[in-house]
């Protein structure tokens, strides 16, 4: 995985790498970018994550679908986290930080593997439910696709307005 702002237009806005991976880290949500199952488009959706301090990131859907059909055409993704933003109506601008990866999206993965993105995902997003969700993951495990994210290049921008 390469930290690279050499394609960032603004230069002045460059996000420094330490904060990119804290966004990457604690971020809600990210929005994952395809490009269409027949090619003539792209289709994005808002997706929760987690990364696993390493260089990649899991996903979860249903194991039939659009997504995996657009990553079944089409491998190479895009991953955006944003952090923080804050409008700041009497200057007409918004201050703002985000990150942009870009990836390759695997799935069909192992049983074991599948089954550790999904505790990473539990200790995320309901850690004080740790093993409720585990046991929900076991009962969930043949209707749940895992997908993994192999993050190839991550790039951050932000405008600081005070926040």
């Amino acid at each position: 995985m390469e930290y690279t702002n050499q394609d960032v237009r603004r230069q002045d806005r460059l996000l420094d790498e330490a904060r990119a991976f804290e966004i990457l880290k604690e971020g809600e949500f990210g929005i994952l970018s395809m490009r269409t199952e027949e090619g003539d488009g792209a289709y994005g959706i808002p997706i929760n994550y987690v990364w696993d301090r390493g260089n990649s990131i899991y996903i979860h859907c249903a194991p039939v679908g659009r997504k995996l059909r657009c990553i079944d055409a089409c491998p190479n993704v895009s991953f955006c986290v944003t952090g923080r933003s804050k409008v700041i109506p009497d200057k007409f601008t918004t201050g703002y930080e985000s990150i942009v990866l870009q990836c390759t999206a695997h799935h069909s993965l192992h049983e074991a593997e599948r089954m550790s993105a999904l505790s990473l995902l539990i200790s995320k997003y309901c850690p004080e439910h740790k093993m409720q969700g585990i046991e929900y993951a076991n009962k969930s495990f043949h209707r749940t696709e895992i997908i993994r994210l192999d993050i190839q290049k991550v790039s951050g921008k932000c405008k600081n307005m005070g926040f």
